[in-house]
């Protein structure tokens, strides 16, 4: 899988103080478009769904039950799997998984990506040109080959310390691989569009008046420069967030992601995939996850999409 880049472009317009990103998110955006309504609304509703299914249904989520390959019905609405647990319990419980990583991978994604774009745009010069050429680097680098390797080689030795010293931190070594390993190959378009913007900012009168005034480094990027890519941070944040989770379901998938008895909505499907064979064919453990899986990847689209022509100010509606 290759590099997962947003093709979407931001107006240089400049706000000095940061102000005005919220009068256009409430300019009307969204209300004039209902499929980014109905697709926020989605996931809120699938966020709420994810932590309180789990927790609130008859059938535990690790828990099996006499009702092999049941298909969907009005006691499973899912169906069933190989050891009769219910579907619609587990795919909830992975997509709180699902969710978990994608937002947290993001947010690693967040602050390495926005440090090292808003450095090199602001200083320039050598500096610049050193850490946009550690981003080449690592460009040229397939990202998903990374994380494999990182969770190959590393994961082993990591888990049995951590089960030596506590046996039930040997369960989190994979969840925290994929956190960190996701968001560390995810921050290299950020770092590139944050850099760009800020070379642009930084030339603006309001950044040189606060420069001559005696303003530090530290304070033109905190209070100048960062206000004015919030904008286009929400925006590709609402985008990476598809992405981490699409590589997590693909790791899952080929067996390097989470591990029983947890579950994510991409070891779901790999679990329904394996099961299915050509004398039966049990097509509700693939499509519901899948389903669920797809629909959440649309909706974040959408919203990002949505937010996008909000925080544009050349955006026409």
């Amino acid at each position: 899988m290759g590099s997962w880049t947003p093709e979407f472009v931001m107006s240089n317009t400049a706000i000095p103080s940061g102000i005005g990103l919220t009068s256009r998110l409430r300019r009307g955006i969204f209300s004039q478009r209902p499929v980014v309504v109905v697709s926020a609304c989605f996931l809120i509703g699938l966020v709420l769904l994810a932590w309180i299914v789990p927790v609130l249904s008859p059938y535990g989520a690790e828990q099996g039950g006499d009702a092999q390959f049941s298909p969907p019905d009005l006691s499973h609405w899912f169906g069933t799997d190989v050891h009769g647990r219910d579907l619609f319990t587990r795919v909830f419980a992975g997509a709180r998984i699902s969710l978990l990583v994608g937002v947290v991978g993001t947010s690693v994604s967040l602050l390495i990506g926005v440090s090292w774009g808003m450095v090199a745009g602001y200083f320039g010069g050598r500096l610049d040109g050193l850490l946009m050429r550690i981003v080449d680097i690592l460009y040229s680098l397939p990202g998903i080959v990374l994380v494999i390797v990182l969770i190959t080689t590393l994961e082993p030795t990591v888990k049995a310390v951590a089960a030596s010293s506590a046996p039930s931190l040997g369960r989190l070594v994979r969840v925290v691989f994929l956190f960190i390993g996701l968001g560390a190959v995810s921050w290299l378009t950020m770092a590139r569009i944050i850099r760009g913007q800020v070379l642009s900012l930084r030339t603006r009168s309001f950044v040189l008046a606060s420069r001559a005034l005696g303003a530090g480094p530290l304070r033109i990027l905190r209070r100048h420069i960062f206000p004015n890519v919030v904008g286009i941070t929400v925006v590709y944040l609402t985008l990476t967030v598809p992405a981490i989770i699409l590589y997590e379901s693909f790791l899952s998938y080929l067996g390097l992601g989470i591990q029983p008895p947890e579950a994510s909505l991409g070891t779901l499907i790999a679990e329904g995939a394996g099961e299915i064979n050509p004398l039966q064919i049990n097509w509700w453990l693939v499509v519901c996850p899948g389903a669920v899986l797809s629909a959440t990847l649309l909706a974040l689209s959408f919203v990002g999409d949505g937010l996008k022509n909000a925080l544009d100010p050349k955006s026409s509606g």
